[in-house]
């Protein structure tokens, strides 16, 4: 039986294309060989304190099927690990988060790598806070 916090929802799913701009120009990043995580905060109406969108380079992998295999697992990842960010975030925030090699990593290796960057990326945050 799933539990209520390891869902995916739409309400979490970053679709909007202005966020996505704000994302690419204005957006910070933080990097765990081989995925790459950039955020920013930013003030979306709906609720819940983040939006989260997957992306696999083309250039790495030239078949749909690949590329989709690891945008499945990249999601997966989150879901799961996503309370690592929701218990410790005050401000929302939208996040990309992107698969950069053209290596077939296991999925219990990208797990690994995702917990490890979510951990980092939260370091960066707090160290950030403690700062201002």
């Amino acid at each position: 039986m799933e539990t209520n916090g390891f869902k995916y929802p739409k309400a979490e799913k970053l679709k909007s294309k202005k966020t996505i701009d704000l994302l690419f120009s204005e957006g910070k990043s933080v990097s765990k060989y081989p995925l790459r995580l950039v955020f920013v905060t930013t003030d979306f109406e709906e609720d819940g304190r983040l939006k989260m969108g997957v992306s696999v380079s083309k250039k790495y992998f030239k078949k749909a099927v690949d590329r989709n295999y690891f945008k499945r697992v990249l999601r997966e990842c989150y879901r799961l690990n996503k309370h690592l960010l929701i218990d410790n975030l005050k401000e929302k925030y939208a996040f990309m988060f992107f698969y950069q090699t053209k290596e077939h990593l296991s999925y219990q290796e990208i797990n690994e790598k995702t917990i490890k960057l979510f951990e980092k990326f939260l370091n960066l945050q707090n160290a950030g806070n403690e700062n201002q």
